[in-house]
């Protein structure tokens, strides 16, 4: 969005996702020390890392200990044993579902079951294939669920279900909210004249949208919550969400698994 002024943003911006998931650890799991463990290759993961560490801290909590991999490894063992030695309460794991379901299964194998975070990198239906309880106690920032009880959301899900025969990701979502605020902005410019429509996306607050209520910015970013999501068994359930300044919009209702693995 700092390309230019005509370039705008649906989803919310990294930073924040880092900052949501410092403040559920620390509110809705009760956790005082928490490692990261981020992949220096992806700006992402780095963004994220960076985000959760300095609100983490600023709220009094410790970064025991921060270990890093590369995109394409295989072996997480010795990263994840010097973590496990830190003794933390959580571990923050910002990556791409590509390499979780090693990392993951690989923590348990390890013998470390606290809850394991990451943001949104990690939505993926590929994520649990064939270690769905290893996934227990572990979540994720998304941008939307499944489960929400909104009948717009869920009938955009029973719409697309429809349509592709398969169940919408967050991509789809966002893709959605985008086409939603540009007829919207359409509407109230009362034309598709550049600078009229640009001025009317720019002045969009409150949209109600599938991922939530939207407002964008003077920076055009969209401020709006985040949802937590609680892997169950291989299902990503909903557990919480987040509003966009960090505040609980909802009651942290965490599902009964059995023990990881």
């Amino acid at each position: 969005t700092k390309i230019g002024d005509y370039i705008f943003r649906i989803c919310f911006i990294d930073p924040f996702q880092g900052e949501a998931m410092a403040q559920f650890s620390m509110k809705s799991l009760s956790a005082k020390r928490a490692a990261i463990l981020l992949d220096t290759k992806q700006d992402y993961s780095i963004g994220l890392a960076d985000a959760f560490r300095k609100t983490f801290k600023a709220n009094g909590g410790e970064i025991v200990s921060e270990q890093a991999y590369s995109s394409g490894d295989k072996d997480f063992r010795a990263a994840l044993t010097s973590i496990r030695s830190s003794n933390p309460d959580v571990i923050f794991i910002p990556g791409y579902y590509s390499e979780l379901s090693l990392i993951v299964r690989q923590a348990r194998e390890l013998g470390i079951n606290v809850p394991l975070l990451g943001g949104d990198g990690w939505d993926s239906e590929e994520l649990t294939k064939g270690a769905e309880a290893e996934f227990n106690n572990t979540y994720f920032s998304n941008h939307f669920s499944a489960e929400d009880p909104d009948p717009a959301v869920q009938n955009f899900i029973t719409k697309y279900k429809a349509k592709y025969n398969a169940n919408p990701d967050a991509m789809s979502a966002l893709g959605y909210d985008a086409a939603l605020i540009l007829a919207d902005a359409i509407k109230r410019a009362g034309a598709t004249d550049g600078q009229k429509l640009r001025d009317a996306i720019a002045g969009t607050k409150d949209f109600s949208g599938i991922t939530g209520k939207i407002t964008i910015n003077g920076e055009r970013n969209a401020e709006k919550p985040l949802t937590i999501l609680q892997i169950v068994d291989g299902k990503f359930k909903f557990a919480q969400r987040i509003g966009a300044h960090g505040e609980p919009l909802t009651e942290f209702k965490p599902a009964a698994t059995a023990p990881p693995g």
